[in-house]
């Protein structure tokens, strides 16, 4: 398989287009048509992880954080950066980031956080808006099936857990072929009546031009009659963070005692007690600050995350235990679900989870 087919690949499970705006995610270097040897799953492509992917003689490096991310203007070697991406340029490895399409992915960064402290229940901290779409179609009665059949092999008519989701209503249309026209049915300047049904299904916005393309490739008529509409709903099944409940409430020193076992912690930074059980938690992978607000909304009793800064412990207002537990700790399994993902995916080439270790954070006791 070419690099290419191999992101094709990935993509269907965790599609790219979920990432947010600013991120830098997709493939940072590599020719896309050249033949995979084998892949390199690790958290950061460092020069290190470069060096082991070289030793293994494997040419693809999937990644969670984009080594290139902006303000690359030149490749000098001058820093960590560029010497990473230089010497897999030199080697011909290919270096591909996933980062905030798996951390909004219903199955990924966050939904690895809440397995690993045992939530039940889990829901999306801050579901994503404005990414889903309407899609209305009128079809003749008789093509009705033909026409679904083809818009849920495009992907529309996802619902969460559900797949093939759609509505119809019959009804009479009408149409009048003019001259220039090749009508299906019907004869030009008369006036036609036809039984048609009203098909309506929803979708993500990035699937728009594949699902259009096969909802004519799969219609009959010459001229398709169709609207399309944004949606206010939230995405209840993609977005960052995630919240969900113990089945049992323990007291805060238990809480933090059970969290820093479970990520083997050597330290949390936390709010002040609040003399209240922790029963319902909100996590959020890496840089979550901004999900404190969201945490509260959910009546959340405690919040895990990484990298708050000083003023953002005061947002919890007596009300939410905020606890610091570090950026790459919480997100120190994405590595080995990202192999896991792969590894069910590919078997034909050789697939590896680096030894190293980029956590550049260190702690003195």
């Amino acid at each position: 398989m070419t690099i290419s087919e191999v992101i094709s690949e990935i993509e269907k499970r965790i599609p790219i287009q979920q990432a947010e705006d600013f991120d830098n995610v997709g493939l940072l270097c590599g020719t896309p048509q050249r033949e995979v040897t084998g892949i390199l799953v690790c958290h950061d492509a460092l020069e290190n992880v470069v060096e082991e992917a070289i030793q293994k003689s494997l040419n693809l490096i999937v990644c969670f954080h984009p080594i290139i991310f902006s303000g690359l203007k030149s490749l000098t070697g001058k820093n960590y950066v560029e010497r990473a991406v230089l010497k897999a340029i030199e080697n011909k490895i290919a270096i591909y980031a996933i980062h905030t399409a798996f951390d909004n992915d219903f199955f990924g960064v966050n939904a690895g956080i809440c397995n690993h402290l045992g939530l039940k229940n889990v829901k999306i901290l801050q579901p994503k808006k404005n990414n889903l779409k309407q899609l209305t179609v009128f079809v003749p009665k008789d093509y009705s099936e033909q026409v679904k059949e083809s818009l849920f092999s495009a992907g529309a008519g996802n619902i969460g857990f559900y797949d093939e989701c759609s509505f119809s209503i019959n009804g009479n249309g009408t149409f009048r072929p003019v001259a220039g026209s090749n009508p299906f049915s019907g004869q030009q300047n008369i006036r036609e009546n036809a039984d048609e049904n009203m098909v309506s299904v929803i979708f993500e916005s990035y699937k728009q031009g594949q699902i259009i393309s096969a909802m004519k490739n799969a219609h009959p008529y010459e001229e398709v009659a169709y609207q399309i509409y944004s949606l206010d709903n939230e995405n209840q099944f993609s977005g960052l963070g995630m919240y969900g409940e113990f089945e049992e409430e323990m007291n805060e020193e238990d809480f933090l005692k059970f969290v820093k076992n479970q990520f083997n912690l050597q330290v949390i930074k936390h709010s002040g007690f609040n003399n209240k059980k922790i029963k319902r938690v909100g996590v959020l992978g890496g840089s979550g600050a901004s999900g404190i607000k969201s945490a509260l909304s959910k009546k959340c009793d405690a919040y895990l995350t990484g990298d708050i800064k000083y003023h953002d412990y005061f947002l919890a207002e007596s009300k939410m235990l905020i606890c610091d537990i570090g950026h790459y700790e919480s997100e120190q399994w994405v590595a080995e679900q990202l192999f896991e993902i792969l590894s069910q995916k590919f078997s034909t080439f050789a697939i590896s989870k680096s030894n190293e270790k980029t956590n550049p954070v260190n702690y003195f006791l």
